[in-house]
């Protein structure tokens, strides 16, 4: 049964996935015709799989499980170790309500008016520049937004550094030599600081809202009974904050789509809540960002006449599920009207993982993206104009976390 499973040739195929990137499991499915194949990946078989019906099956935890299937170069800079993402069961899902209860539409509200906030202060400050990076701005813009929401106390002077802190992590999850090492070092200096402030709270040094992102992680018991350690409180409380400081990357994308698709751009002026939430899904779907997904098989099953063994690894497909022609028409196509009337499918749309946020493995700051990225597109649609000078604004899908090369840089911004 199982050797009519395609398997990529070569003793390891992991220099193909750094070459490849973002389509590495796509071209191969395409080229088998075949929603799973297996691939030698540093040094260890992966079962591949892409799809709608792929992603169903990944999020069942009932047949795989997140222990042991994060790379610790990953856990070193993106998640942090022995974080919620690498945990599975009751352990996860009474963890997860944590992270939930800091998400909800109100406090995402919160956030984007924030982001708000920070938006109309950075435009203030460009005036008169020449020359503004905007994922570099949105990067501050985020970490001031994040911190404040979160009563996480941020001095003027560390707002830069604490920022490319956070970008770091992110920029090294795809990445190998200076880039993945500058990625770990930003983790070792991140958990070390919110470390510090998680023990202020607690101690009393500090004070910090009931309800606060800050408090909550300083004072959340496990099943035990007992406290997080202060340690894997930062950690956490970092899991909170460097993923909204990541839709740098988004909103960045989204200026690119405002500038390749400027006909949008009359749309979201309108400030129609719809049109400012299908353009943001579509930059989702569109523009690359989380590349695949891992996770170990916890018991025998056959699928699609593959043998899934007990203590596997599996990758899901993120970017070609995203970009599947069976599930999306023109799917080369930036066009947000595609999600006009479109009902919602947990596993056919899938740029932060699939499945339930509450009780699965999908992001539970899918709502905040969304509502910051809103924001973001009505400021640069609606608060300034700007010009866009000549620029390399070419993306490589090679590269993990993918972004403009130039990093989207405007000009001449006036206030409106």
């Amino acid at each position: 049964m199982d050797e009519q499973i395609p398997h990529e040739k070569g003793l390891d195929n992991s220099l193909a996935l750094l070459r490849d990137g973002y389509v590495f499991v796509k071209k191969r499915a395409e080229t088998y015709r075949s929603d799973v194949f297996r691939a030698r990946l540093l040094g260890k078989t992966f079962i591949c799989m892409s799809g709608a019906e792929a992603a169903k099956l990944f999020y069942d935890t009932e047949r795989f499980q997140r222990q042991q299937a994060l790379p610790k170069r990953v856990q070193k800079t993106l998640f942090g170790t022995g974080a919620i993402q690498a945990m599975d069961g009751e352990r996860h899902k009474h963890r997860k309500l944590l992270f939930m209860s800091l998400m909800t539409p109100p406090r995402q509200k919160r956030l984007a008016e924030a982001v708000a906030k920070q938006w109309k202060a950075s435009a203030e400050m460009w005036e008169g520049s020449n020359r503004i990076v905007l994922f570099d701005e949105a990067k501050k813009v985020l970490c001031r937004a994040a911190c404040e929401w979160a009563g996480v106390p941020l001095k003027d002077s560390e707002v830069k550094e604490r920022a490319e802190d956070f970008t770091d992590m992110v920029d090294a999850f795809g990445a190998v030599g200076p880039r993945h090492w500058k990625g770990r070092r930003a983790r070792l200096k991140t958990e070390k600081w919110i470390g510090e402030v998680i023990e202020d709270v607690r101690s009393g040094k500090l004070q910090t809202p009931e309800g606060s992102a800050l408090y909550e992680m300083a004072f959340h018991t496990e099943l035990d009974g007992n406290r997080l350690d202060s340690h894997m409180a930062a950690v956490e409380l970092i899991n909170v904050l460097r993923p909204i400081a990541a839709i740098s990357y988004f909103i960045t994308f989204s200026a690119l789509a405002l500038h390749d698709y400027p006909e949008y751009r009359g749309k979201l002026r309108s400030r129609d809540d719809q049109e400012a939430e299908r353009f943001a899904h579509e930059v989702r779907r569109y523009y690359p960002f989380a590349p695949f997904l891992g996770a170990i098989v916890k018991k025998d099953f056959v699928w699609k006449n593959c043998e899934f063994k007990k203590g596997a690894s599996v990758m899901l497909d993120l970017y070609g599920t995203n970009h599947d022609s069976r599930l999306w028409e023109n799917p080369n196509e930036f066009r947000p009207e595609r999600f006009q009337g479109r009902e919602e499918n947990k596993f056919d749309f899938i740029p932060q993982g699939g499945g339930d946020p509450a009780n699965g493995h999908r992001c539970p700051g899918e709502g905040m993206t969304v509502e910051v990225m809103k924001t973001s597109l009505a400021f640069l649609a609606n608060e300034i104009e700007y010009d866009v000078p000549s620029q390399d604004l070419s993306f490589s899908l090679s590269r993990m976390p993918a972004l403009p090369e130039s990093g989207f840089v405007i000009s001449d911004v006036r206030r409106i």
